[in-house]
């Protein structure tokens, strides 16, 4: 085998190794209303421990790129949600 005789430089900016980084892992945020977000909120205990899926939970929605939401979306629950999706930095997914 040949041995490397230059260096190698990647050169980017912060933006594109920030988003190429988050590409292959998802940070959710999660979002339920009344007894339904008891259950879905299992999902980051021991028993079910999506962590080890890559699948890390963002309580911020600034750091999220997903929205997982459990329970009725009512009108009066609407708007918190929608303020909740415009903070999400691109790109963004939601899940119903």
């Amino acid at each position: 085998m040949e041995k490397w005789k230059e260096k190698t430089v990647i050169s980017t900016t912060l933006n594109d190794l920030s988003n190429w980084s988050r590409l292959s892992s998802l940070w959710p945020l999660l979002y339920g209303t009344s007894c339904c977000f008891i259950e879905f909120a299992s999902l980051i205990g021991s028993r079910f421990d999506f962590d080890r899926y890559g699948l890390v939970p963002r309580s911020s929605p600034r750091q999220a790129d997903l929205i997982l939401t459990a329970g009725t979306v009512t009108m009066k629950m609407a708007p918190s949600l929608v303020r909740l999706y415009e903070q999400m930095p691109e790109p963004k997914y939601v899940k119903k």
